[in-house]
């Protein structure tokens, strides 16, 4: 079953931030992701949000997402976005498929 990594991001410093941005596309590549929205425009319809990035990426399964955001690489990659002041982030994984109960 699919499973999705749904990400916000305020950014404090883009010039440090983009470290991160360049390097994550080659490996959520590698673990099989696949960004459905990285950026781009957006539009909040209900409350308040800090966050000014959104991302979605897709994953085949939830083992494949975990392994990728706990894999050297992307630990190495994030660790950019991880430096005090350069962004505020939220990331969660979210198995695909309707699991409300009937």
């Amino acid at each position: 079953m699919p499973a999705y990594w749904l990400a916000r991001s305020k950014i404090n410093d883009p010039v440090a931030y983009k470290k991160y941005t360049d390097e994550v596309p080659g490996i959520l590549k590698k673990y099989g992701g696949r960004p459905f929205a990285r950026g781009g425009e957006f539009k909040v319809l209900e409350g308040d949000t800090p966050y000014e990035r959104f991302i979605v990426v897709e994953f085949d399964s939830m083992a494949d997402a975990e392994a990728c955001f706990n894999s050297p690489e992307y630990v190495e990659a994030a660790a950019h976005r991880r430096v005090a002041g350069v962004a505020t982030n939220e990331l969660v994984i979210v198995e695909g498929g309707d699991a409300s109960p009937r």
